[in-house]
């Protein structure tokens, strides 16, 4: 390091990379047919070798903060994170309004819906730091349905972790389909995910024979892992700070498993 401040500020910076992770970021802009999308990926440049890599599906609002920060997570525990689009590029909302409008316009047609993560899913695979034969997919509020719904469809993946994620479906998953372990994070006081959706999950992945684990956070609302929850103007909404980290540990603890 040659700049003015010389061996002081070499001394702080090597101080400062001692106790944390060497991650870098990079964003991607990729295809899906004729749709731009907008991708984040994230690794620790100082591990060596390939690594598990893992896709991260955005809440509702689309691919904003929230999930980029859960791709930065996933380098700092040793995983290749990638922060993946299912609107298209640009399409980032703080309103419920526009957030429903994204979601009905991409839900409409499960093909489209399918070729937008099976897209991410190509291009975390292309990543030099990627071990192709170890992916997981987390996903969280809508995000936590769409990786449910390819862990149903028979996607092969290690593990699918869906966080504050809606559980219903109207194409249960089939006997023997479903590859990936599943590890279901929900909140005893989210609204949109209630006791009885979480029962009927359960049925489903017991008739289809899933490995599955589901975990309820006793007073966490939806949206309990976005520390920023409370700012949407929904009282249905609120960041849990216990719920967050504890759900995090979870999932760490199963990609350990599996991986």
């Amino acid at each position: 390091m040659h700049t003015r401040y010389g061996f002081a500020m070499t001394a702080v910076l090597l101080t400062l990379s001692a106790g944390s992770a060497t991650v870098k970021t990079r964003e991607i802009e990729y295809r899906q047919g004729e749709t731009v999308l907008q991708g984040f990926i994230a690794w620790d440049d100082a591990a060596p070798g390939k690594r598990p890599g893992v896709l991260v599906v955005h809440e509702w609002w689309g691919h904003n903060e929230h999930a980029r920060n859960q791709a930065r997570r996933l380098a700092e525990a040793g995983y290749v994170g990638f922060a993946l689009d299912m609107y298209g590029k640009g399409k980032v909302t703080t309103h419920p309004q526009d957030a429903q409008a994204f979601v009905s316009e991409v839900t409409k047609d499960p093909a489209v819906l399918a070729a937008r993560f099976n897209a991410a899913l190509e291009q975390l695979k292309r990543d030099p730091h990627v071990d192709t034969t170890r992916i997981a997919a987390i996903g969280y509020c809508f995000g936590g349905a769409v990786v449910l719904d390819m862990a149903r469809a028979g996607t092969p993946l290690a593990a699918v972790v869906t966080f504050h994620g809606a559980l219903a479906t109207k194409t249960p998953a089939q006997p023997g389909k479903i590859k990936a372990r599943i590890l279901v994070l929900a909140g005893g006081a989210d609204p949109f995910v209630p006791p009885e959706q979480i029962e009927g999950f359960k049925r489903e992945m017991q008739a289809a024979g899933a490995r599955f684990e589901v975990i309820v956070y006793p007073g966490a609302k939806h949206g309990f892992t976005n520390p920023n929850a409370g700012q949407y103007g929904m009282p249905q909404l609120a960041y849990d700070a216990q719920a967050d980290r504890e759900s995090w540990a979870a999932m760490l603890k199963l990609f350990k498993e599996v991986f």
